[in-house]
């Protein structure tokens, strides 16, 4: 692996660890996809959370009422009811869906300038969530926050997304506005993501991508795709593809548009 991971200017990847601390929570934070991992067990919501608020403030000595205060204001923001409660609760005392909430919570306490949102909702049934999602797309708009969502559910990134990077065994293989990409795919992958999905008027079923993904510790030559794709070329098995621009904004890396 190589290349840069660039925030306002710096490579994050160069950053000593005490230039990297000041950047995580005021600068860049995390929802991970699995709520009952990303919290402790052992300590309460309000410990964790107060954690988090803590150490946002660069010295990690704020006052400890000022802490609670904004923790409570944190939880009221992803609507969970009687928060003075849930701070003095542990992880297992609440729902999948508190817990997300609360995830969401301590991402946004600490009013990060970029929010990655690692699948959000996954792990919980259709309906809770829809609710997160959109409490989430709430809670960015009003505090002007950029999101980077990853995501493997194409409604999610239709509702919630500007633009769109289709990634295929850790390789970007289209980048576009959203409204563009659902219009107009055109890398094979992304083409096949769009015809795999279920038609709600019917039409037998969805036809999917044949093959199946590739080894990631020995990856194919040349486009990693080639192994599925439908129109592979010879070139295509030993060369990978440069990124081509094939209309302004929307570019894919594959040797179909190279002409």
């Amino acid at each position: 692996t190589g290349g840069q991971v660039l925030f306002h200017g710096q490579d994050v990847l160069r950053l000593r660890p005490d230039e990297m601390r000041r950047i995580r929570g005021r600068g860049i934070s995390m929802i991970f996809q699995d709520p009952t991992a990303a919290l402790n067990p052992v300590f309460t919501i309000g410990q964790q959370l107060g954690e988090v608020i803590r150490y946002s403030h660069g010295d990690g000595r704020a006052d400890v009422r000022d802490i609670r205060q904004a923790a409570l204001r944190a939880l009221k923001d992803v609507a969970l009811a009687d928060p003075e409660r849930l701070l003095d609760s542990y992880p297992i005392q609440l729902s999948g869906g508190m817990r997300q909430r609360v995830c969401i919570a301590m991402a946004l306490a600490t009013q990060p300038q970029l929010l990655i949102a690692d699948e959000p909702g996954t792990s919980l049934d259709v309906t809770i969530q829809d609710q997160i999602l959109r409490l989430l797309h709430n809670l960015v708009v009003e505090s002007n926050t950029s999101v980077i969502l990853i995501t493997h559910t194409l409604g999610v990134v239709r509702e919630m997304t500007d633009r769109v990077y289709v990634m295929y065994a850790g390789t970007v293989v289209e980048a576009a506005p959203t409204p563009v990409l659902f219009a107009n795919p055109m890398f094979p992958y992304t083409r096949g993501l769009m015809q795999s999905v279920p038609r709600l008027s019917g039409g037998g079923v969805a036809e999917g991508i044949p093959g199946r993904i590739p080894d990631y510790l020995n990856p194919p030559t040349g486009c990693r795709f080639h192994p599925r794709c439908p129109h592979v070329m010879d070139i295509c098995r030993r060369e990978k593809p440069p990124v081509y621009t094939v209309a302004p904004d929307h570019h894919v890396a594959c040797y179909l548009y190279r002409g």
